[in-house]
């Protein structure tokens, strides 16, 4: 459930995989990896063969008045994201963040929304874990094994991108836990769902590890 946290919070910063020089998948592809990417007779609150805990599937949920219907809210605590909805209901996903020292709470502007996106590291993470990240300096191109997934929300202050994401991940067993560098991350067949619903120009919150108001 929405806690009341989430009506009262101001924020400002998340640090996800950065899209510096974005590749592009010709749109004939799409069909083909949302296919591979979801498990055949997918269903959104009950499909699991990733062992996710039950808790972090997909379900509705009560949200507190007052919130802003098309705005998310991550829970960071929880890991959780809410999909604020008209009629007082929220969408409840489950999430990964970014390890310690790599999750920075804040609020953004969607300013814009892609699928399947290609993806290249900051320096600040190649510099950060070259053994990872420097064979993608010139980028890795889309596709079920991209870093981004299947889907990418960015994450702008203003008009400024600040290379923040909310997107699907090839590692689905990481949901629930700080595993990334910054980003907050959902199963593909989730976030796919989540993007059809979403439309730029509303309001992320990510809100602070230590459940505090920001």
């Amino acid at each position: 459930m929405v806690t009341r946290r989430f009506v009262i919070a101001a924020l400002s910063a998340l640090a996800t995989p950065a899209l510096v020089r974005p590749a592009l998948a010709a749109p004939g592809q799409w069909d083909a990896w949302d296919a591979q990417v979801t498990p055949a007779g997918f269903d959104l609150g009950r499909t699991n063969p990733w062992g996710l805990h039950p808790r972090l599937l997909p379900v509705r949920v009560k949200a507190n008045p007052g919130l802003t219907p098309g705005d998310i809210h991550v829970d960071a605590v929880a890991r959780y994201l809410y999909h604020i909805e008209e009629g007082g209901t929220a969408m409840r996903y489950g999430v990964a963040i970014g390890r310690d020292g790599l999750y920075e709470a804040g609020v953004y502007r969607i300013g814009r929304k892609t699928k399947w996106p290609g993806w290249t590291p900051t320096n600040a993470m190649i510099k950060r874990e070259p053994d990872k990240y420097a064979r993608w300096a010139d980028g890795m191109p889309p596709g079920p094994e991209n870093a981004l997934g299947s889907r990418a929300l960015y994450l702008y202050v203003g008009n400024r991108d600040t290379y923040l994401r909310i997107h699907g991940t090839p590692a689905p067993r990481s949901i629930g836990t700080r595993a990334s560098s910054g980003c907050v991350r959902m199963v593909m067949p989730h976030i796919n769902a989540l993007y059809e619903q979403v439309q730029t120009g509303v309001t992320a919150y990510l809100y602070p590890t230590d459940g505090g108001s920001l």
